[in-house]
């Protein structure tokens, strides 16, 4: 059992509750009792955050892209040492570094994760004996960890609108479809009862319009996810293919809706930012990888405003920070408006209208539930704690761990289990020995 001095319920900030875990769910929640001998007692119990776009193999050269060369940097050069790294990865490294990501991802707050995985071959391009052999070890390294998996297996077909050939650095991410729609439905016994699959077209620069139909065909009722617009040379290159922007064109051209996670969507006109939020269709947002790659910034005050749907994500992994990653894009818009609090409803806290937006947006992305702490939902659940001492309530509390210093993920109960304890994950060390194993011998 855990007893709480606050937590963030359905109705809003509940005083000394008290939750029990059964069989992977919530199974009873008390209010205002008192702790009970044996219950792990905490000072702020929420509901554990989605990470709604992951590449977990990018965690492996986290810090390593940031020398500049003779030229302006960009994600263009960004992605040649992407290619790189992806090349040198064996079915093992590939598993080591998915378990390093979901266990930093549980440390920092997040209990689902979207993996966004376009490693399906060997690294000569070749298929294994096995065609998910890799989303297996993605699998695994979610089960190792206890992280919630909403597996996205990417379809990638070409390398730039025309369709362009892809290059030989892209050999491993190459599917036709009908081996395509196969993976996704082999990777539906792979999965945990917490676990569930969608796919996702890489982007407009990898897919075809017929390709994108026989997917939406092959594949309905799941969750679909695609990176659109993140770019503005993604955009010009749309434009002059489509004679579309790439968001315009893909609401023109494919059925999207509550079921669809529009990725980074970073230059989009004001029509159609409104149009996404009329759809249905979640902005998944990464700000801190958006940050790093120089993408942009989404226009997240206005997009809000329409009654708008977003999620938050951590990408390439460069930082795995629930907390960072809110507080980024609350800053971003700061500056981009010259504003404080610019995302946060009136008279009311940022901290609060950013965690419980993600939460909402995040769970629909990602095709699973409404994370709540309730009876019967799942037991995804995370301790905050003031370090300082200072006995705050609940959305005081939620703001200091965003935007302060002294706020911390202390516990995290996944599917019931209690694997984050005092801040570390119960299987650090031989998470993180393999992880360093993998990476002294791909990048010395």
């Amino acid at each position: 059992m855990v007893f709480a001095q606050w937590a963030l319920l359905p109705e809003g900030w509940c005083r000394h509750v008290r939750a029990g875990f059964h069989a992977g769910m919530i199974a009873t929640v008390e209010k205002e009792t008192a702790p009970r001998p044996g219950d792990v007692q905490v000072q702020c119990l929420v509901p554990g955050m989605p990470n709604l776009h992951s590449h977990a193999f990018q965690r492996g050269f986290s810090g390593l892209t940031e020398r500049r060369g003779a030229t302006r940097e960009s994600f263009w050069s960004w992605r040649e040492m992407m290619y790189k790294f992806a090349l040198s990865l064996d079915p093992d490294g590939v598993q080591a570094l998915a378990a390093l990501a979901y266990m930093e991802m549980l440390e920092a707050g997040f209990t689902r994760v979207g993996e966004f995985h376009y490693l399906h071959h060997a690294p000569n391009g070749t298929r294994y004996a096995n065609p998910a052999e890799l989303s297996a070890r993605i699998f695994a390294a979610a089960a190792e960890s206890g992280i919630a998996l909403t597996h996205l297996p990417v379809f990638y077909a070409h390398g730039g609108f025309g369709p362009a050939p892809a290059s030989v650095e892209q050999r491993r991410f190459l599917f036709d479809v009908d081996g395509f729609i196969r993976l996704v439905q082999t990777c539906d016994s792979l999965a945990r009862p917490q676990d569930c699959v969608g796919y996702a077209p890489h982007s407009l620069r990898a897919v075809t319009k017929a390709e994108l139909d026989m997917l939406q065909d092959g594949l309905p009722g799941r969750a679909v996810h695609i990176h659109i617009a993140e770019q503005m040379k993604e955009v010009e290159d749309c434009l002059a293919a489509y004679g579309a922007r790439p968001v315009q064109w893909l609401l023109d051209n494919a059925a999207v809706g509550a079921r669809w996670c529009l990725v980074h969507a970073t230059h989009v006109t004001a029509a159609e930012r409104d149009a996404i939020a009329a759809a249905g269709a979640v902005a998944g947002l990464c700000p801190v990888t958006e940050a790093n790659l120089g993408d942009g910034l989404f226009p997240a005050e206005a997009f809000l405003a329409a009654h708008g749907r977003i999620g938050i994500g951590t990408d390439s992994n460069i930082r795995i920070d629930a907390a960072e990653e809110l507080r980024l894009l609350e800053y971003g818009q700061r500056l981009l408006h010259q504003q404080r609090n610019v995302l946060a409803e009136p008279n009311g806290s940022t901290g609060r209208r950013l965690f419980t937006a993600c939460l909402a947006g995040g769970a629909q992305a990602l095709g699973a539930a409404m994370p709540e702490i309730r009876q019967g939902a799942p037991a995804d659940c995370v301790a905050l704690e003031d370090m300082a001492g200072l006995h705050l309530e609940g959305d005081t509390l939620l703001d200091r761990w965003i935007f302060g210093h002294d706020g911390r993920v202390r516990d995290v109960w996944a599917a019931g289990e209690h694997v984050v304890r005092d801040g570390q994950h119960i299987k650090r060390e031989a998470i993180v020995r393999r992880a360093s194993q993998v990476l002294q011998k791909t990048l010395q």
